[in-house]
């Protein structure tokens, strides 16, 4: 089985997760929901507001020369050094307002035992702080938010606060003056010209079976006169006149209202078209950029010398290394010709040691 039910996690911080347990086992899975990761940015708004309502600017800020956070400034990393000690300055301050005595930490204290400090006291005052006091060190984070906002909310509960019903002002609607045409109507004439039309003639009771039996002769005169109106004797020109002197006063004046949302739709997709536009105009102008470079790369190698040069420089070096090759060669060859003549000579001196003289031959 599986319900979904509104916890309070190790941090503090009360989310919305989903539990379940196993029927044997007993096990329970805690899950936080994805807005988990913002409440943090919620916490620290209510913070800020809950600072102000304390005074903190006049009786903390001007007398430590500090500057006032913004509204996510424990929410998000910054400077750590300096969001430590404004965390600390701040936790101290809220534990004296909420009727603790507490000393001011200062910048070379031990930060763990600054921490430990603090939690000690936001534990006396009967809050759940189930996390490692490391969480703390870095200045910044939901912990940070949750501890300051617990203090906040004791030093509020201290000074006896309390929220009141809000008052809303009487907004007193007033109408602005435009100067108006006596040719051109304006749709508020209209309107009220069509709102006195009703009222006369809701004044008047009618009689329904009077009005369908005029109804009903006024339609069978007009079939009766359709065959008669079948050419028109009007004057054209006549008529354009008219139609020319008749033409200002039926011109209507619309005012635009800058809270109607199709205007904004309007606008919304004029946008887009032009962002459309411009967007295929700059890939067309960085493709073209792009064959323009490598245009000027190719034609520049094409008439740069210092492939040539490089070339050139190569084959130097080449006739260089040939030559001092040449050269080892012959030193070898040499050094081989005279170890074979040394080996010759050695040969010779051997073969005459081995030859018996004749003298020694006729004594036998």
């Amino acid at each position: 089985m599986a319900a979904a039910a509104a916890v309070v996690t190790p941090s503090g911080l009360e989310d919305g997760v989903s539990r379940s347990r196993g029927e044997g086992a007993g096990e329970v899975v805690v899950e936080r929901g994805p807005g988990a990761a913002y409440h943090m940015f919620v916490v620290m708004e209510d913070l800020v507001e809950k600072l102000k309502l304390l005074h903190y600017e006049e009786e903390l800020l001007r007398k430590n020369n500090l500057k006032p956070p913004s509204r996510h400034y424990f929410a998000l990393p910054t400077n750590p050094g300096e969001q430590f000690y404004m965390f600390c300055t701040l936790a101290a301050w809220l534990i004296n307002k909420a009727g603790r005595p507490f000393e001011q930490p200062q910048e070379y204290d031990d930060p763990n035992a600054t921490i430990s400090n603090i939690l000690s006291e936001l534990r006396s005052f009967g809050r759940t702080a189930d996390f490692p006091p490391s969480k703390l060190k870095s200045g910044y984070g939901e912990h940070v938010c949750y501890v300051l906002d617990c203090l906040a909310e004791e030093a509020l509960k201290y000074i006896g606060f309390t929220w009141k019903r809000p008052t809303y002002p009487v907004e007193e609607l007033e109408e602005e003056t435009v100067p108006e045409d006596d040719a051109e109507l304006t749709l508020n004439k209209v309107d009220e010209e069509f709102v006195e039309e009703e009222t006369d003639n809701e004044e008047n009771f009618i009689d329904l079976n009077i009005l369908k039996s005029q109804t009903y002769r006024l339609d069978m005169n007009e079939s009766a006169k359709q065959e008669d109106i079948l050419e028109s004797t009007t004057d054209a020109a006549e008529w354009s006149l008219e139609v020319e002197r008749v033409l200002p006063q039926l011109k209507v004046t619309i005012r635009t209202d800058n809270k109607d949302w199709r205007i904004h739709v309007d606008q919304m997709h004029q946008h887009k078209s032009g962002i459309e536009s411009a967007l295929k105009e700059t890939k067309v102008t960085e493709e073209l950029e792009k064959v323009k470079q490598e245009m000027e790369e190719k034609g520049s190698s094409m008439t740069d010398g210092a492939p040539l040069v490089k070339i050139k420089q190569s084959l130097t070096k080449l006739k260089q290394e040939t030559v001092q090759m040449d050269i080892r060669i012959g030193v070898v060859e040499h050094t081989l010709l005279q170890s074979k003549l040394k080996e010759k000579s050695n040969m010779t001196r051997d073969m005459h040691a081995t030859i018996i003289p004749e003298s020694a031959i006729g004594s036998y």
